[in-house]
């Protein structure tokens, strides 16, 4: 951005906007919709790892009872600043309804996006506290889909955790509904009608174009959804401009000249995870 200057006299958003844009990147994020959630500080904060299970023995009456200490660890997660700014003419001010329901409608959409496509590995982590599944154990399924699906659920149990959840593309919904049985049955769905794929091998399904990695050829990310969290500082921050002028790669937008105005969404947001409860999803 360059030459900002802010007005703020033009457009009043009400608070409960920035709330309502938060419940829906969540909802449209498919890993947020999976992994646990948990309130961060600016600063950061220390997450303990349980890197090794308690063991519990038989005893005998009287008999004195073992001590078994699970192995810990620590990570730090960080909040990273995600954020988007989108352009709106200024027709939108003769209709407030319609520009709190545009932005309630674009807006999560794209954070939603970028922060699935970066935790699946198909952008550049914004910091080294900050996980992916770039480098998760690789699965087939636009090959043997079943068998593939199969043998990602037993790498997670084999690394200490359950299946609980998948974060699937739209490429990768694709592959599931084109999977049939040998006698030429889907597998994955009750109906044509129905269409989705709302549950496999007893995990939820949540699809979100962001899980798509054309590099890898990623489909999605199968893993232990309990072994994953994220947090946000205080939730989307929305702030707006009327005389800004806005760059986006070769172009220029004055919003005073043209008529148009400006609303910037931004999150600070951080992602852990145990990478080795989780698999990836590939078509090849």
């Amino acid at each position: 951005m360059a030459g900002v200057s802010t007005n703020r006299t033009n457009i009043s958003l009400p608070p409960e906007v920035a709330a309502e844009i938060l419940a829906k990147t969540q909802e449209a994020s498919a890993v947020m919709s999976l992994a646990r959630q948990i309130q961060l500080p600016g600063r950061g904060v220390s997450i303990p790892v349980i890197t090794g299970d308690p063991q519990a023995a038989w005893v005998a009456e009287t008999a004195a009872k073992p001590v078994s200490n699970p192995s810990l660890e620590t990570k730090i997660m960080e909040p990273y600043k995600l954020a988007v700014i989108v352009p709106f003419s200024n027709e939108f001010r003769r209709d407030a309804a319609a520009l709190y329901d545009e932005l309630v409608r674009r807006l999560p959409l794209a954070l939603a996006q970028k922060f699935d496509a970066t935790v699946v590995g198909a952008v550049q982590a914004p910091g080294s506290n900050f996980d992916t599944f770039a480098a998760a154990t690789a699965q087939v399924i636009g090959t043997d889909t079943y068998d593939g699906l199969v043998a990602a659920d037993t790498d997670i149990a084999t690394h200490g955790g359950i299946m609980n959840g998948i974060a699937l593309s739209p490429q990768g919904k694709g592959v599931l509904l084109a999977a049939k049985d040998g006698t030429e049955r889907p597998l994955f769905i009750n109906s044509v009608a129905e269409g989705a794929v709302p549950m496999v091998l007893g995990a939820p399904v949540k699809v979100n174009k962001g899980m798509y990695n054309a590099t890898g050829k990623v489909l999605g990310v199968a893993g232990d959804w309990t072994q994953a969290m994220y947090g946000t500082v205080e939730g989307v921050v929305i702030d707006y401009s009327s005389d800004a002028t806005l760059v986006s790669g070769a172009t220029t937008i004055n919003l005073f000249q043209q008529n148009m105005f400006a609303v910037r969404a931004e999150i600070e947001i951080g992602f852990r995870a145990d990478v080795n409860c989780f698999n990836r999803l590939t078509e090849e």
